[in-house]
């Protein structure tokens, strides 16, 4: 006993003079996490979000609150996120919009890679092409055979400039040939409902959202975005097999601030990838159309700087602006 006292007389001494912030680590998280999600209620990431909060709460203990911050083209909550403490307490749920946004956008207050780390990377789903039922077109062929009988006449709706959607438009807009006007919104809901109410007639959104309203009538589909049949709306085409090699997708992730203790990052890591692998969850995330995308934290990292430079170069290839 002599002799164990002092060693652990030691131990303690060393750990009471560790820094705040790692003595901390050991019981992150000690109050309710935010996920910020900056995009509206309803789309994608907002869904992915809510879907991770519970199992998350559960595994760590603590209420992971989803606060959706939309506006700006993602940026301002974003922002608020990479301004955060790095202590763990505040995830962004991110998606491609960010890394198209690190080209459109040369004048955000934060630079992705710099300010945010990754975390896990999520999900990967694919779009559906619809139109309102007064559009005369039935199919991709017949929809490009009018955009350029009528050039300039016709517009698409988006959820917000530098999204998903509308690279998607505007990537089929250069590859088609076609003159069409963007006309973004501040969510996908209030773009679905101008396509819908037939204020605007052409949209790209995803897929399980828009298989409602087609079996409805209320939009005509025409194709879906992924280089393959989707097998939710199997009677779609794909729009590649009008346009070779097209192809549109959005994939969500989360992201903390810069500097964020490693072993949360690999704790949050862990966890994400264990509720990705579950059976249940490969199930849900089928029937929204997307598919689980388990990484390390390293293989995301790489995965964003591959994907900032993708987006690049179709924004530079087809002339695309944030307006």
């Amino acid at each position: 006993m002599t002799q164990r006292r002092p060693l652990l007389l030691a131990g303690i001494g060393a750990a009471l003079a560790a820094p705040p912030l790692a003595r901390a680590q050991a019981g992150w998280p000690q109050r309710p996490v935010r996920i910020v999600v900056p995009f509206g209620l309803g789309g994608s990431a907002d869904v992915a979000a809510r879907m991770l909060a519970e199992p998350l709460s559960a595994a760590f203990g603590q209420p992971f609150v989803v606060e959706n911050r939309p506006g700006a083209g993602a940026t301002i909550g974003t922002d608020a996120v990479a301004k955060s403490p790095a202590d763990g307490q505040t995830l962004l749920l991110m998606s491609n919009t960010h890394t198209a946004n690190e080209t459109l956008l040369p004048n955000r207050p934060y630079v992705l890679l710099r300010d945010l780390a990754p975390v896990a990377a999520i999900n990967i789903a694919y779009h559906a092409l619809v139109v309102h039922p007064s559009i005369q077109a039935t199919s991709v062929p017949e929809l490009i055979a009018l955009l350029k009988a009528n050039p300039g006449r016709y517009d698409y709706a988006s959820s917000g400039p530098g999204t998903p959607y509308h690279i998607a438009g505007e990537v089929f807009r250069s590859m088609a040939g076609v003159e069409v006007t963007h006309v973004p919104f501040r969510g996908s809901n209030e773009a679905r409902t101008a396509v819908i109410a037939g204020q605007v007639p052409i949209m790209f959104d995803a897929i399980p959202t828009m298989r409602e309203q087609i079996t409805a009538g209320r939009v005509r589909g025409l194709a879906t975005t992924a280089p393959q049949r989707s097998p939710l709306l199997p009677e779609l085409p794909a729009v590649a097999e009008t346009l070779p090699g097209y192809e549109a997708s959005i994939w969500l992730g989360l992201m903390a601030p810069a500097g964020t203790p490693r072993p949360v990052v690999e704790r949050l890591n862990a966890e994400v990838n264990r509720v990705l692998r579950l059976p249940e969850t490969a199930q849900r995330q089928a029937a929204m159309g997307a598919q689980p995308m388990p990484m390390s934290v390293e293989e995301f990292g790489a995965f964003l700087q591959r994907d900032v430079a993708r987006q690049r170069e179709w924004i530079t290839a087809a002339r695309i602006t944030a307006g």
